[in-house]
């Protein structure tokens, strides 16, 4: 439970920080002398995020989607099997033309 707990309040904390009112009207100070600190905080606000993607599905992902043979009985394979080449007009539209 202590483990949900501190993942919600991992989103909820980036939520708040994804609302930068400090840098909303500043350009200055520039990082390495050309990037606008906005930039530079929501590329990091962006790893943060991408790791806090990755620990949700480590850690909070249902197990019961992993399953082999789910209860939907889709079957993979079938569904990413490429579709049968069929030709765009049949032989006998061609000849009517």
């Amino acid at each position: 439970m202590a483990k949900r707990w501190l993942l919600v309040m991992m989103i909820v904390l980036l939520y708040l920080l994804h609302q930068d009112f400090w840098y909303w009207r500043e350009a200055r100070p520039l990082v390495f002398g050309f990037l606008p600190i906005g930039l530079v905080y929501h590329a990091g606000f962006t790893l943060a995020v991408s790791a806090a993607m990755w620990l949700l599905i480590k850690y909070a992902w249902p197990s019961h989607l992993e399953d082999e043979g789910g209860e939907s009985g889709t079957d993979l394979a079938a569904v990413a099997a490429p579709s049968p080449r069929r030709p765009l007009r049949s032989s006998e539209e061609a000849e009517a033309e």
